[in-house]
């Protein structure tokens, strides 16, 4: 097992120069890069074939980052967080300071607190938001474990994450999406 500090500048080095990174998450297997960077975005865009106009998800590591990010946000959000059992992704209005090319066509925005250590402490180090989103081409299914991500997605990656590639997952995050005026909607259980 390689040492997590040194895979975190490994990949910080990689994100900080608007690449894109193939990593472990609190779910599933990610592609990501720095939510703040649009050409990186559209890197992965063009990677997983996929249209713009499909939004993906941020992961961020704790209160700070999403009110950096979201000026209001609403208090079932926390508690919604707070009562989760899994994995949850936040769908919420209005985000700032990331990239336009992640934002969805009615202003929205997918986000994931994690707690895992290698995206916690990467987040940390770059003091920005992560992009995430399954590591396959568009319309395929979602891999399950590292051995089920195909060769075109590791080779159009610039940097694979050497941890817990033995970890299997079957389920993305439950996906929830709140309005400003506190709407709350299941869009994945």
């Amino acid at each position: 097992m390689n040492n997590p500090n040194e895979e975190v500048h490994k990949a910080f080095e990689v994100i900080q120069n608007g690449g894109i990174i193939l990593y472990p998450t609190d779910t599933v297997w990610g592609i990501g890069c720095d939510a703040t960077n649009a050409e990186a975005v559209k890197k992965i865009y063009a990677l997983k074939q996929r249209e713009e106009t499909k939004s993906m998800i941020v992961l961020m590591n704790g209160e700070k980052m999403m009110y950096n990010v979201f000026k209001d946000i609403p208090e079932v959000a926390w508690q919604i967080l707070d009562f989760s059992e899994k994995p949850t992704t936040l769908i919420l209005d209005n985000p700032r300071n990331v990239a336009a090319n992640l934002i969805a066509d009615d202003k929205t925005l997918g986000v994931r607190i994690v707690k895992e250590p290698f995206c916690f402490k990467l987040m940390e180090r770059m003091k920005k938001p992560l992009v995430s989103t399954s590591a396959n081409i568009s319309g395929q299914p979602t891999p399950k474990s590292f051995k089920e991500i195909s060769p075109e997605i590791i080779n159009g990656v610039d940097y694979v994450v050497n941890l817990h590639r033995e970890k299997t997952c079957d389920k993305p995050s439950t996906i929830i999406k709140l309005t400003s005026d506190s709407q709350v909607k299941i869009i994945r259980k």
